[in-house]
């Protein structure tokens, strides 16, 4: 087959071609600092202040509490260590949870080397964060509460409202990494309680390398990079300008087909669900079924190699993942998976399947017949499978 399935767009977006329009000019013809005072440069100061507040106006959010960055990594990377170096005179603890992103895991990692205590909160078998745990896991050294508003591996979208009042209640920093649910789902920073948050440009149709970071303006954090005086002095280094413009652009466009891409896709992510689920046997729906991201399927497959199975869905066309694409080189199984409660050899087995508004049924039926081939091939070869069969009989 000579066309390309991608169903990876969990892991990165094409970038629209409206957006790559919008980009063009700041490369070529308006290419001027956005820092410097000449008549020149104004054009791309006007364009990065116009991405600001585009950004803010979807976020509920004043514009001079955006903050541009390299990319989602950056920002939650920032937002922990800025809130732990503020903070570190009223306490030293961190309360996360178990299904985060390795941007926020390794963060805090890299903070108990300097004393911190990290407080990791479980999830249920659909990956929702454990309110009951979380309240008693609070201290009265607790910082930071940090829960990522939609899981990047299973869809799961998580009660952030609620999350943010109890942190709230007990007065402390809420931050959520909501590198998959924006420009998927409504975000008001406001109604939700939200204290910082970590968006990325490329999982929007937008152009890689460039983020954000919302930070309330009642939360004093320091510079996370040192230097010149850009993002009011808080993240030093010249402006993407291109990029920049692309990220607005790109949660323009987002924010103008929400409604109609989300109805669009959850309708063809439900028929995928239910087409797996029917089609190839012995396979498990991970994540919430009703409560998830629009475009996201997560599937389990017993008896088979999860590895395998994307090389085979590759020789057919198809671009699919085991998880996230920043541990994709990894043998291990999905941590998040292992979080929902899945044994390690069923966790192996897993498929990740992300949508877009351009994917069509007519995908999804060939995806569903090449995967029910696929999965029954690599069952064939696995002993354990011809012993379960046999025993079920």
């Amino acid at each position: 087959m000579s066309k390309v399935i991608y169903l990876d767009n969990a892991a990165t977006t094409k970038v629209d071609h409206d957006v790559f329009e919008a980009m063009k000019p700041y490369f070529e013809e308006l290419y001027g600092n956005a820092s410097s005072i000449y008549t020149f440069a104004g054009q791309a100061t006007k364009a990065v202040d116009n991405a600001r507040k585009i950004v803010a106006d979807y976020l509920g959010a004043k514009p001079k509490e955006i903050y541009f960055t390299g990319g989602g990594s950056e920002s939650d990377n920032w937002a922990l260590k800025a809130t732990a170096l503020a903070k570190n005179k009223k306490g030293k603890h961190i309360i996360t949870t178990t299904i985060e992103h390795h941007a926020i895991l390794h963060t805090c990692e890299y903070l108990e080397k300097f004393g911190y205590e990290i407080s990791y909160i479980d999830v249920d078998e659909n990956g929702v964060v454990k309110l009951d745990e979380l309240k008693k896991a609070i201290r009265e050294d607790t910082i930071l509460i940090s829960v990522m508003f939609a899981n990047n591996e299973i869809g799961t979208i998580e009660p952030i409202k609620e999350i943010g009042e109890i942190a709230h209640e007990h007065d402390i920093i809420f931050h959520t990494d909501a590198v998959q649910a924006y420009g998927h789902v409504p975000i008001n920073v406001d109604e939700l309680n939200i204290d910082i948050l970590s968006a990325s440009g490329h999982k929007i149709n937008g152009p890689k390398g460039v983020g954000i970071m919302y930070l309330r303006e009642s939360v004093k954090l320091d510079s996370f990079i040192h230097g010149g005086g850009q993002e009011r002095g808080k993240r030093a280094g010249t402006h993407n300008t291109p990029g920049i413009v692309g990220f607005g652009k790109a949660t323009e466009i987002a924010v103008s087909k929400m409604n109609k891409r989300y109805e669009y896709e959850s309708k063809l992510r439900d028929y995928l669900i239910e087409q797996v689920l029917e089609k190839v046997p012995y396979t498990r729906l991970n994540g919430h079924r009703t409560n998830r991201l629009s475009n996201n399927a997560n599937f389990s497959f017993r008896f088979v190699e999860g590895e395998a199975l994307l090389i085979m869905l590759d020789q057919k066309g198809i671009c699919g993942s085991s998880g996230s694409a920043c541990t994709s080189g990894s043998l291990d199984p999905s941590h998040v998976l292992l979080a929902i409660g899945l044994p390690h050899e069923i966790a192996h087995g897993s498929l990740r399947l992300t949508l877009s508004d351009e994917t069509t049924k007519e995908d999804i039926d060939y995806v569903v017949e090449q995967l029910s081939i696929i999965v029954e091939r690599l069952r064939s070869m696995s002993p354990l499978y011809e012993d379960f069969i046999k025993e079920d009989k």
